[in-house]
């Protein structure tokens, strides 16, 4: 018999409402609607866009289950950023920002997860604007935005003060973390993608420059 939808999400995320689960299937419409208008994701993943993205990006709850403040910068189409807005929903005390500088992607963000009942922070600023407006998050995301140490650069303001970050890198991310090492010193953790076989999550924290 066939996983359904549901029970892949939780083996994934942990426990989930069917009221989370419902949300992102609505997410998923909603994104594959906006998607016809503007490039939210390549056309090549589209079909595998539960599993390839939405799924990819849910996992990252079972990496910090107890953190309540997150942030996601260069948010894009919302993986993992909206994502983790819907799985936090209805936690207590949960707080998502999003920052994406591209404003019809933004626009995208505010639109497609008011339209499922969630309403994270979205701020359509650059990452180096937002220093100031986003205090103390406990987790920062990103994926497919970066090179690991311009990732360190851009978050290295909320990392220095106890956040933890969760980057996706795909199969290349050794030579990443070895180029990174030239200019930073960090702690890392790598953890096996339980989506993508050949990608990785990599958990950073306490970056000094060199």
């Amino acid at each position: 018999m066939a996983t359904s939808r549901f029970d892949q999400l939780v083996e994934i995320a942990g426990p989930v409402s069917r009221e989370t689960f419902d949300r992102l299937v609505a997410f998923e419409e909603v994104f594959r609607r906006w998607s016809r208008r503007i490039n939210l994701a390549a056309p090549s993943t589209l079909e595998t866009l539960w599993e390839r993205h939405i799924l990819d990006s849910a996992q990252l709850l079972r990496l910090a289950p107890d953190a309540r403040k997150w942030l996601d910068v260069g948010s894009g189409g919302g993986f993992p950023g909206a994502v983790m807005a819907i799985l936090l929903a209805e936690k207590p005390g949960a707080e998502v920002h999003l920052v994406e500088s591209n404003r019809k992607k933004a626009a995208f963000l505010v639109s497609s997860l008011n339209e499922v009942g969630v309403r994270p922070k979205v701020h359509a600023k650059r990452i180096e604007d937002c220093y100031s407006l986003i205090e103390a998050p406990e987790i920062v995301t990103a994926r497919a935005l970066a090179p690991l140490s311009l990732l360190l650069e851009l978050t290295e303001p909320w990392l220095s003060q106890g956040a933890r970050a969760l980057f996706h890198k795909g199969r290349d991310y050794r030579r990443e973390v070895e180029e990174s090492g030239n200019a930073w010193r960090f702690d890392l953790v790598e953890h096996k993608d339980k989506v993508d076989a050949a990608a990785i999550i990599l958990e950073v924290k306490n970056p000094v420059r060199l």
